[in-house]
């Protein structure tokens, strides 16, 4: 085979290596050239970065641009509803995910004493108490349940709402909108209108804080009189979608991984002193946020390539997670392993603010679960389980589960 018939025309996107793997394809590339040539569907020359060691680099080095208003943004897979673009989107205001220094520094920094991991831990208790509520609503059901609409979509609703002072009777708009908006083949008009709806009830609510400020992270921010609506709308926008929908994909994913690997869970559930661990390692087996985009600002060197400046880098976080020069049997979940170190939060400027409200969550999650329904299983084969291959942030649509009344 020559160099040219090895490069990917396109992201291979199925899930042909089981549920929790990367694309068979991705792996191959990672084997073979880390850093790999990648044709976009509109004939871009781009970049596919799926080892350890590169994708830290890149995410390392701000002259990979997170922008999306320097150049053309290029996706990597085919998206029917959506016009090829032919200019740089403006940047939104706010949304600090897509911004370099100095504007990232100076949001992001209105932020962190937000997450900090003291105001984290005084949460525990709280996020805990919510998470029984929720188990305690879950018990009163008669199974089969879908585990997703009853409890890993829930709990992180009712925690992020609080935290941003959102009212949880409102979530149903909100949530209807996100999930649109992460859908990867919708129309442009779609998805905008799901932007829009979010957005605009954003801009309520902000707009009412600033008026009437609460004890909430909105309302802190909404004092700051430095931060313009428009930068408090796009701030919202990103902590409500990403503090709900990643930590709820992480629960449903995670249970059915656990489900697959029983004599783990059950070990786990005789000694939840391993959950901390076993949460680390679940964030890196199953790297539900996987794919981002970088551009490159100027002619850079990775990997042993030449990326020229204007090309669009994409990063698959999962084959970096899976990277067997950095994990020993990378491929295998091990609730031993010490994965500290792993990618799923990113790494660089762009490392994810919310990350130890995600632990918080997961740890108070998979506790819960492991302790309250001890004979927890699928109720359907594995097989039938409806992944979720089409979205932006991975996970199951459903999990179906059942359990026994009779505790062990």
């Amino acid at each position: 085979m020559s160099q040219t018939d090895a490069i990917p025309h396109g992201l291979p996107m199925e899930r042909d290596a089981g549920p929790f793997d990367p694309p068979r394809a991705v792996t191959r590339l990672r084997e073979t050239r880390p850093v790999s040539p990648l044709v976009f569907p509109d004939g871009h020359e781009g970049w596919l970065v799926t080892g350890y060691d590169e994708v830290r680099q890149l995410m390392a080095d701000t002259r990979f641009s997170s922008r999306q208003d320097l150049g053309v943004v290029h996706v990597p897979y085919e998206t029917p509803g959506m016009p090829v673009q032919t200019e740089p989107s403006p940047q939104t205001p706010g949304l600090f995910i897509a911004m370099d220094p100095p504007d990232h520094t100076r949001l992001r920094r209105k932020l962190t004493g937000a997450f900090t991991v003291r105001r984290m831990k005084q949460l525990e208790e709280h996020i805990a108490e919510i998470t029984e509520r929720q188990l305690d609503a879950l018990e009163k059901l008669t199974p089969p349940v879908d585990l997703v609409k009853e409890f890993a979509l829930p709990v992180p609703s009712l925690v992020i709402c609080e935290l941003l002072g959102v009212p949880y009777e409102e979530r149903e708009g909100f949530q209807a909108n996100s999930a649109k908006f992460m859908v990867k083949d919708v129309t442009l008009e779609e998805k905008m209108a799901a932007f829009g709806g979010m957005t605009t009830y954003i801009a309520g609510l902000v707009t009412r804080k600033r008026a009437e400020p609460g004890e909430d992270i909105l309302s802190d921010l909404a004092r700051d009189e430095d931060l313009s609506i428009e930068e408090l709308v796009g701030i919202g926008f990103l902590l409500l979608l990403a503090g709900h929908e990643t930590t709820a994909n992480m629960l449903a994913l995670g249970t059915f991984a656990l489900l697959e690997h029983p004599e783990q869970m059950a070990e786990l559930r005789a000694d939840l002193e391993l959950l901390p661990a076993a949460v680390e390692e679940l964030m890196r087996y199953l790297s539900v946020a996987d794919i981002f985009y970088r551009y490159a600002t100027e002619d850079l060197e990775l990997g042993g390539e030449t990326i020229r400046a204007g090309s669009t880098v994409v990063v698959s976080l999962l084959a970096a997670n899976h990277d067997p020069g950095r994990f020993e049997n990378a491929g295998e979940l091990d609730i031993h392993r010490k994965a500290r170190g792993h990618l799923s939060f990113g790494h660089g400027v762009h490392q994810c603010l919310g990350q130890q409200l995600a632990r918080v969550e997961m740890r108070a999650g998979f506790a819960g679960l492991l302790r309250r329904f001890p004979t927890l299983k699928l109720a359907i084969p594995a097989r039938e389980v409806k992944l979720k291959t089409d979205m932006n942030i991975y996970g199951v649509h459903e999990l179906p589960v059942t359990w026994t009344d009779t505790a062990e």
